[in-house]
């Protein structure tokens, strides 16, 4: 068992970050080795995702036990926080890089090829019949493009998205409240509620990429517009799943009488992280489906 002291916190050596690592390392193996054709990567993938589940069951399990035994210290609450907050600025970058892209190709790369500024030679040259337009279409060369009707507009689930975000930011905030006043009546509604409406936004979500692939033709493979959007879209989706995943796990240790009034990081840690996916969506929305 890891010791509390008055000033610092030293947790006893532990195995998990090591399986932690070996998971990675698996997946990254079985990854690679089934983007190469051989269908025994997908069974080390497997065994690799199937290791990583374990881990943070097994990992998070001790945190949490060690949280609730009260030995930890206001130093590792502070650690905690600060953890947290640099985890959340890496993903402020992550999505950084993929509007960067958006805004790079559709203000700069695409102008260029239809001949504007410095990319008139490449376009009297190579493409002198392509004409700038977004979203693009049509590609420069056509080799591998998959051509698409219409993009999804804002005003339908997009719009119902942006509501259902805006509303479990409103919810869990509300679930915060009742943590911080004492009342878990108010934090398991108000988190029940915030998981029922991240559930729903992947739903909606699910149903747009069937449009888009069947019915539109919009795919990964539909040239810069098609690429950035997926790209945008898919890896929000992805941190609302994972959001509403962890929403579903402090909901549970909610109910099972875990997080006080004065001690309840591990909520706080989820409630940011599930604002953060709400301000990414914004951007989104406005920057991808509105304008």
């Amino acid at each position: 068992m890891a010791e509390a002291h008055s000033d610092y916190y030293i947790p006893e050596p532990s195995h998990w970050p090591v399986t932690a690592s070996l998971s990675i390392f698996t997946m990254f193996v079985g990854g690679a080795t089934l983007l190469n054709g051989a269908d025994v990567g997908q069974y080390i993938l497997g065994l690799g995702f199937l290791l990583f589940v374990f881990m943070l069951f097994g990992w998070f399990g001790v945190v949490v036990k060690e949280s609730e035994g009260g030995i930890y210290n206001d130093q590792v609450d502070v650690s905690f926080r600060m953890g947290m907050a640099w985890f959340i600025f890496s993903e402020v970058m992550f999505f950084a890089a993929f509007f960067g892209a958006l805004y790079y190709a559709r203000m700069y790369s695409v102008p260029w090829l239809g001949g504007e500024g410095s990319g008139a030679a490449t376009n009297q040259f190579l493409w002198p019949e392509f004409a700038a337009a977004w979203p693009l279409f049509e590609a420069p060369s056509n080799h591998g493009f998959n051509h698409f009707k219409e993009t999804i507009g804002a005003w339908g689930v997009p719009f119902w998205n942006t509501a259902i975000l805006l509303t479990s930011g409103a919810t869990v905030t509300w679930a915060h409240w009742g943590l911080k006043i004492g009342s878990r009546k108010h934090l398991i509604a108000g988190l029940a509620v915030t998981v029922a409406l991240g559930a729903l936004f992947v739903g909606f979500q699910a149903q747009e990429y069937g449009h888009a692939y069947h019915e539109l033709g919009l795919t990964m493979n539909s040239g810069i517009y098609g690429a950035t959007f997926f790209m945008l879209t898919g890896f929000h989706g992805f941190h609302v799943t994972m959001g509403t995943i962890m929403l579903a796990t402090i909901l549970g240790r909610s109910i099972k009488g875990h997080f006080t009034p004065k001690h309840h990081f591990g909520f706080e840690a989820v409630a940011w992280y599930w604002h953060f996916v709400d301000v990414v969506w914004i951007g989104l929305f406005i920057f991808v489906y509105w304008i």
